[in-house]
This record gives structure tokens, sequence and C-alpha cells, in this order.
């Protein structure tokens, strides 16, 4: 099993796992039997030759893994990541069951909460997205939730990293588009802004990056995959599928396939670097739905499964919840989101995103962004730990106030007033105070509070000269994309 070893999957408190550690082994055996007969398709020359130099089979560009490495690059592996934030605190440890949350990325629709109209995403959506994020209490990290429209569609992950960079100090997730060329533009922008040694020692980006299908790794992901081993940055690593068009229809068999992929680019990470920082998708099995032929984003079928595989690995993860497949911030987008999130926190997926998804990740809405971050909560308050110590347990309290005495003007009960959990969307108020303040309904109060957040938060701001340096790095790819001109050759000075 490898000298690090694995734990089962079932932890002791609130958490669970849908697999028992046999069902884990199963599935294990099932991955390795893909990768060493089956194989898959590498574009990569460097990651070629890493395999094949360590024991893999490759011909031309398919590669067969033996489970050896699988094993070895388990045993590398770091079981823990962390992400910080702008100001070098601690923001997101991926290990164990810890939780962390944010939105996701790159829908092309925005759901306007001025006019509740759809509309092609733009780049301040994606300011006002950062800004919200910022604001919400309950999100440990952000992402640019929109596609704009409005920018040079070559670069237009610059124009969301510049954007999420100026308007947010939380940690960035970021995607990349544009070739070899985008990676090396998002370090680059970050280095700006922390430094290169700071961002080396408390890294405040992660890229998420998906391969072409789960057994058909692109040349642009794995090249993406190998620059930052290298540079030892955490490297988000999506080989998922949706269920019936790539990957088997069940459920389990999709999981295999996806499985693969990710310990293949496991096994490559950790070939290039060994102890390079992994994070591995921790969902698969959703599937299109065959009636409507709509890729289902808040189906329960597959919710928890692959999650469960990475505890039984122990390897950092990256979730999917707070999602819907309605078309608004309805009824069935409140309890989409509160069900997946609930999910995807009882599973102990490290970091869950995609949060103010709607129309199955095809639009994003502030509004649920921003009733999403009450829901979160909600969960964050339910999974937190339970302490039991006299304070809590106020017996001194109960005997000072006895028998049917009132524990209202006691001190305890002023000290403790504000331990509960609070919502900022959620309605509490009398019937007779929600009528007089408007008797708004929940969609209502959350494009109000959207508003309230753009016109009052104000994030951390950048140095002018910072800002000019994440600005020139937008300027010279315009120039590039301009002039034709070839990937540039990265400054190591």
């Amino acid at each position: 099993m490898g000298a690090r070893g694995r734990r089962g999957p079932v932890p002791s408190g609130p958490n669970f796992g849908r697999l028992t550690v046999a069902q884990c082994e199963r599935l294990h055996e099932a991955t390795l039997q893909v990768l060493e007969r089956t194989g898959l398709v590498m574009e990569e020359p460097e990651a070629l030759e890493l395999v094949k130099r360590a024991g893999a089979t490759v011909d031309g560009t398919r590669v067969r893994i033996p489970g050896a490495l699988v094993e070895r690059a388990l045993d590398t592996a770091p079981n823990s990541v962390t992400l910080w934030d702008r100001d070098g605190r601690e923001a997101c440890r991926l290990e164990g069951y810890r939780t962390s949350f944010g939105p996701g990325s790159d829908c092309m629709y925005c759901l306007d909460h001025r006019t509740s109209t759809r509309r092609r995403a733009v780049l301040r959506d994606v300011v006002d997205a950062a800004v919200v994020t910022d604001a919400c209490e309950n999100y440990d990290f952000a992402m640019s939730v929109f596609s704009p429209s409005d920018v040079t569609p070559e670069l237009l992950d610059r124009y969301q990293m510049e954007a999420m960079l100026a308007n947010t100090s939380k940690p960035i997730v970021f995607v990349t588009f544009g070739g070899d060329e985008s990676h090396l533009d998002a370090v680059r922008m970050a280095e700006a802004v922390v430094g290169k040694d700071q961002l080396a020692a408390k890294p405040i980006i992660a890229c998420y990056k998906n391969t072409l299908f789960p057994l058909v790794h692109n040349r642009e992901a794995l090249s993406t995959l190998l620059y930052l081993a290298e540079r030892n940055l955490p490297c988000i690593y999506s080989p998922v599928s949706t269920a019936g068009t790539v990957a088997p229809m069940t459920v389990l068999g999709c999981v295999a396939v996806v499985n693969a992929g990710i310990l293949a680019g496991l096994v490559v990470s950790q070939l290039k670097r060994e102890g390079a920082p992994f994070i591995a998708i921790g969902w698969a099995g959703e599937a299109m739905d065959m009636h409507t032929m709509v890729d289902v984003y808040a189906a329960p079928d597959h919710r928890a499964i692959l999650a469960t595989l990475m505890h039984y690995y122990d390897l950092p993860m990256w979730t999917l919840g707070g999602v819907s497949d309605s078309k608004l911030p309805d009824e069935q987008a409140a309890a989409e989101a509160a069900l997946t999130l609930m999910a995807d926190a009882l599973a102990g997926g490290h970091m869950v995103h995609d949060i103010g998804y709607l129309e199955s990740a095809y639009c994003g809405s502030l509004s649920q962004l921003v009733l999403c971050n009450d829901i979160v909560g909600w969960v964050k308050q339910l999974m937190a730990p339970v302490e039991i110590d006299d304070e809590s347990l106020a017996l001194d309290v109960i005997d000072q106030v006895g028998p049917g005495g009132l524990f209202l003007m006691h001190k305890h009960t002023r000290r403790h007033a504000r331990d509960r959990f609070q919502p900022r969307v959620f309605d509490r108020q009398s019937h007779e105070d929600w009528l007089a303040h408007g008797g708004l309904d929940a969609t209502a109060r959350a494009a109000a509070r959207v508003d309230e957040i753009l016109a009052a938060h104000v994030p951390e701001p950048l140095p002018k000269d910072v800002r000019h340096a994440v600005r020139a790095v937008v300027e010279d790819a315009e120039t590039r994309v301009r002039s034709g001109a070839s990937a540039h050759k990265e400054d190591d000075s």
C-alpha cells in the first residue's frame, strides 16, 4: 500500500464516506488496471520522457503506467497543501476533513441582479464578483465566476487574474486558456503582488487545469502541471469527464476512468519534483441527462464517491458544490446549492468550488453567491467541532439563575450572544417587521445585499507600483497577441 499508508474513509464526527475500505481497495485496483492495460495518451514530450525513464511503457503518445509508479507517487505526494492570503495569513489548509469554500470560474453568462436578465458576461462582472467574494466572510478563496466577452479572447484569463488580484486579498484559483504563456503570465502577476520568494513560501494562487479528456492529456495541461511542479506551486489537475460521453455511463466506471487520469497526473508531477503540491479532483461520475442532453451539475448519484477515495489516498482534493441546474436563483437553486454544499462538507471535500453557478455552469449569479454565503455559514457552523468545557456547560450559571429564572440579563448570555450563526440574507424578522422592511423574498434581499457590498465594500488596494507591474504583464501579452509573437522565455533573474 505504500510506506505512507492510507486510512479508512469513514471518520468520527459529522463526516461520512460512501465507500468502505474494501470498496476503495477494489476501485483502486480497477484504476490500476485501466492505467496498465488500457493506458492513456500524453501529448507532452517531457512528460513522455519522464514516465518512460521511470518504467512506463510508451508507444508514441500512448502510455501504460505500472502500479509501482502510482504507489511511489502516492508515497511522495504531500498529504497537505496550504494556500495563503495576500497578507501572508493561512487561508485554506487542505488536509484531513477541513473544508474551505469559494466560487467557480468562466460562466459565459451573467444573471444581472439589477435587471434579472441573462446577458453575456463582461470584465466588470469579474471585478464585481471579486469584490463580493472578498466581502463574503464565509468564502475562503476567490475565482473569476465569469468569462468576460469584452476583452481580447486569447487573453481573457490574464484580465481575470488582474481583476482578482486587484479586488480581493483572498487566495486565488485561476484558470488558463492561452497556451504555454498563460501560466507564466499568471505566476508573474502573483510575483508582482507578493514577491517571488514569498509566493514560493506562501502561495496565494493555485492553477485549476483541465485535461482534454480523462485519458487524453493534452500538451498544454501537462506543460502547466510540469511548470507548477518545478516551481513548487499548487496545481489542481482535472481530468474530469461526463459519464456516457467519453467515460462509461455507470458512476463507478466513470470514476475509474477519471481516477486513472488523476493518478497519471500525480505520477507526472512527482517524477518532475518529489513532493510537488498536487490537488486532485474529488468528484467524478456526473452524467448528461439523456432526456435533455444537458450536463447535470446538481445530481446526487456520484457525490462523495471520489472524495471518499481521495481520503483513502490521503490526497488534498478539489470538489464541487453550491451549484444548481435552475435558470434563476429560485427555490430549486437554493435547495440544490444547500444539498450539494452539505454533501461536499460531510464528505470532507477540501476546496468546494463553483458556488454561485446556475444553469448547469453556463450562468453565474452574484445574488446566488451572496445567498450561498449564508448557506456556507450554516454548514460551517454545523461542521464546527463541539467544545465541551465549564464555560459551555454553564453549570455555575444554571445554579445562579435557578429554576424558573431568566438567563436574559446574565453576563454569560451577553458573553455568548454573538456565538451563534448570524445570516446576512436569510430572514429572521417577525412578520410585522418583515412587512415594514418591504416584505422582500430571499432573491430580492440577496440582490439588495449585492448592491450594498458593491457600494460600500472596498477591498484592500494594491500599491500603485504593484498595480502597474500587474498591468504591464497584461499589456505585454496584448503586444504579443497583436504581433503574433511566439512564447517568450521566462525571466528567472
